[in-house]
């Protein structure tokens, strides 16, 4: 039995957390295969699915700064059974839903607030608090990447579910696999005493205001913005932008495998270069480099080639912000309240996931085009590399608490 005072091995942080997220995240990373089935059988336009979709991104970040709270104050354990029971709930109800509304309740809100307590703020608030700081940019990373393992092994597995059974039943499958939560997620419960060692004398109040006046704080989230929005439309209307050109339905679902793969090394490769490498640097780079891949896709002919070009290069740089911009928050304020200034920053990235996938349905029923969206996301991805070079990552200077 572990003793209150005795931490979690690395082994079990990295095995149990890496899990947990390969299954929350790959689950998600499939749902734009869900828009043209749902919407041609229940007759709704794509903006209707878009903007569930895009509810569920902001109210995962919303929920995400509440769900970070009680992970630092509470442990993650509590948080993340919570987390997979309201994702069965959300599944089962987006598979029954009859009206827009209550598709939008279960799909949007209820499983916005299921990922919240089962993603990346959580775990890596466990992983900040249980593995040594020079480790953590690279643990960080490990989890990231098996994020992107579940979208690589996820996705096909949700394409061959919706060709054999209907969309119906694979949403109610998958209901009852992410149950396995549960398990994984009392592996870590953490020590009574697990966070006293980075903890400071500073109430959650102070601790927020202390980070919105700091301006790499706000830098940060700004490219986190730019993140959600980028990632958010892309894996959510590709498989239909893709449909519209002609391209099979296999090819989408190829591609947003080939996403899930090339970011395991792509992610993994972040953290590692993070622990060694200035990170405003590095995320930088990786936005640069995301509007320059967007911007030669659009150029190319179109064609299953450089489609699953285009989806390597993409997940090479998918989710490899993640590990980066969580190692800059932590370097600069500690892993005391770290669960929560994530969810913060997240929240950022939620409402630019909330504009992307919105967005991509709205200008598409107006437009008939995805043109547009893409053109948008190139600049963004410009944008977010400038605001990323000022960062500063040392720790934040403190005034030295006087003994009570």
């Amino acid at each position: 039995m572990t003793s209150s005072h005795q931490p979690l091995s690395i082994q079990r942080v990295l095995i149990c957390g890496a899990l947990i997220v390969t299954l929350s995240m790959g689950i998600r990373h499939g749902f734009g295969l869900w828009l043209q089935p749902i919407t041609q059988e229940q007759g709704w336009s794509r903006q209707t699915f878009s903007f569930a979709l895009a509810i569920q991104n902001l109210s995962w970040g919303v929920f995400g700064v509440f769900a970070g709270m009680l992970a630092d104050k509470l442990g993650a354990l509590r948080v993340l059974v919570a987390g997979a029971i309201f994702y069965a709930l959300g599944l089962a109800g987006m598979a029954l839903s009859p009206t827009p509304l209550m598709f939008t309740l279960t799909a949007g809100v209820l499983i916005g607030a299921a990922q919240a307590g089962t993603t990346y703020a959580v775990i890596y608030g466990v992983i900040g608090r249980q593995i040594p700081a020079e480790r953590r940019s690279w643990a960080m990373g490990v989890a990231a990447a098996a994020g992107s393992f579940g979208q690589f092994l996820m996705v096909p597995v949700e394409g061959q579910l919706i060709a054999r059974f209907g969309w119906h039943t694979a949403l109610l499958a998958l209901a009852a696999l992410v149950l396995l939560i549960i398990p994984m997620a009392a592996a870590l419960r953490e020590p009574r005493m697990a966070a006293v060692a980075g903890r400071r004398e500073q109430t959650i109040l102070q601790a927020v205001q202390e980070a919105f006046k700091y301006p790499s704080f706000v830098l940060l989230m700004a490219g986190y913005f730019v993140c959600g929005f980028q990632l958010a439309f892309i894996g959510i209307h590709m498989p239909s932008y893709l449909r519209d050109k002609g391209l099979s339905p296999e090819v989408a679902s190829y591609a947003l495998a080939l996403i899930g793969l090339f970011n395991i090394f792509g992610t993994y490769t972040a953290g590692a270069l993070g622990a060694r490498m200035a990170k405003r640097k590095l995320l930088a780079a990786i936005y640069l480099s995301r509007a320059g891949a967007i911007a030669l896709f659009l150029l190319l002919p179109l064609s299953p080639l450089s489609v699953y070009v285009f989806a390597a290069a993409m997940g090479f740089l998918w989710l490899s912000t993640v590990p980066l911009t969580s190692g800059i928050v932590a370097q600069i304020f500690g892993v005391a309240h770290l669960s929560m200034l994530g969810g913060f920053v997240f929240l950022s990235h939620q409402v630019g996931s909330f504009l992307g996938v919105w967005l991509g349905g709205f200008l598409y029923d107006r437009l008939g085009s995805y043109n547009l969206v893409w053109y948008i996301a190139i600049a963004l991805g410009v944008m977010a590399a400038l605001v990323n070079l000022p960062v500063k990552e040392s720790a934040i200077l403190r005034p030295k608490l006087q003994p009570a």
